[in-house]
């Protein structure tokens, strides 16, 4: 059983939070990745629990999920906009530099269409049957000798929607191979961090929650990234 510790950013009767780790899964695990709602539930004792929202298994940070059947239907209403407190995401991404120069900041908006088999997205600029509407707000708060360190603020939720936006207009997260970085990370995950999550308590629609996840494995590239944002 997983012994999850400091790695709880937030718990009450009805949700938990936990900043997840690179190699385990929101729903269900094939043979060799971690199951987290498996995994919790042992270290919760109870059989329920269900994550509310995705986050892609090579990818880290604040991972929502509801212990109740009630918090599971209300926190999915949250996350359809239809509570009054809207849910506010926030990712760091470290990206290799691209040859173009960036705007410092900006919102893109395209349309993604999602090939199931391939597990992959593609961004296109054009609306077209198949296709949803996806937007993100960015901002680059740094960079280093080869990569620029970006904050995104997703404004819909879209399968694997940071990764194909990014990499649209020419910016490939490192390590993610599937969306055109260069090379892979030795240990498998890629540079894509969910660092901020706020959204509705489900005992107090009145109380909005928020909770900060640090990466969970601090190296140079990510150590560099907090300096440029403290």
């Amino acid at each position: 059983m997983n012994n999850f510790g400091d790695r709880v950013l937030y718990q009450n009767a009805a949700c938990i939070v936990i900043n997840k780790l690179k190699g385990e899964s929101m729903q269900g695990a094939k043979d060799g990745i971690v199951n987290l709602p498996k995994e919790l539930s042992s270290f919760l004792k109870t059989d329920i629990v269900q994550a509310v929202h995705r986050i892609d298994v090579p990818v880290t940070g604040c991972a929502l999920f509801a212990l109740t059947k009630p918090a599971l239907v209300f926190l999915y209403d949250a996350f359809s906009g239809k509570c009054k407190n809207p849910i506010k995401k926030r990712y760091w991404a470290i990206v290799e530099k691209p040859e173009k120069t960036l705007p410092e900041s900006g919102e893109l908006v395209h349309w993604i269409e999602t090939k199931a088999g391939k597990n992959k997205s593609f961004a296109h600029n054009e609306e077209a049957p198949g296709r949803k509407k996806a937007a993100l707000r960015y901002k680059i708060k740094g960079e280093g000798k080869n990569y620029l360190y970006i904050e995104t603020e997703l404004l819909s939720g879209r399968h694997h929607q940071i990764r194909a936006q990014l990499a649209a207009i020419g910016l490939h997260i490192k390590g993610d191979v599937k969306y055109g970085s260069r090379r892979s990370e030795k240990d498998g995950g890629i540079r894509l961090h969910a660092r901020y999550l706020a959204f509705p308590n489900p005992l107090n629609n009145d109380e909005l929650i928020s909770v900060t996840a640090v990466p969970p494995l601090i190296d140079n590239l990510w150590e560099d990234f907090l300096n440029n944002v403290e």
